[in-house]
């Protein structure tokens, strides 16, 4: 997967919001017109926290539509959850510190049914005593299921937190094995 795309933010972008229905309840989709920027749970506790980031670091209005990456991501997750798609194609993109983006770009090679613990995630970006601050900078995901930070576990084989709730994170775990 080359997602490891960065905006620079030359040029003036414009961000759609969209909601999308999943097994596993309503999403938010956010995208510009060529990259994926947000993918979240309507009632996911750090929503709003996300979504506010996204417009200061993209210098923006959200308004409602949709793009080509919208339409993308709602066809991809149908297929994924009808188990015919363990990987996703849609371009998109991270906002967040250069650790958080380390961490990202980690859980992005993890495969499908795959899991990791944080303590090895933490390892894996260079800071092994950092479980901790890998476990916020899941929590700051921006990408739900895209970035799988629900194959992050405990050491110990516990689940661990999950932003979208613990029993979404069950469920994509099952859903996957």
């Amino acid at each position: 997967m080359n997602n490891k795309f960065k905006y620079t933010l030359s040029k003036p972008i414009v961000l759609k919001a969209a909601h999308l229905n999943t097994p596993l309840g309503p999403m938010l989709v956010i995208a510009d017109e060529e990259k994926l920027c947000l993918l979240d749970f309507v009632d996911s506790k750090n929503l709003e926290r996300k979504t506010q980031h996204l417009q200061q670091k993209a210098k923006t209005e959200i308004i409602f539509g949709k793009t080509s990456p919208t339409h993308s991501i709602t066809n991809e997750l149908e297929a994924y959850f009808s188990r015919e798609l363990k990987s996703f194609k849609t371009p998109f993109s991270f906002y967040g510190s250069t650790f958080q983006q380390q961490v990202w770009d980690k859980l992005v090679e993890i495969h499908y049914a795959q899991r990791i613990s944080y303590l090895d995630l933490a390892k894996s970006v260079g800071n092994p005593t950092g479980f901790r601050a890998v476990a916020q900078a899941n929590s700051a995901n921006q990408l739900a299921i895209i970035v799988p930070c629900h194959r992050v576990i405990h050491a110990n084989g516990n689940l661990g937190g999950y932003a979208g709730g613990i029993e979404r994170k069950r469920w994509l775990i099952n859903h996957e094995s």
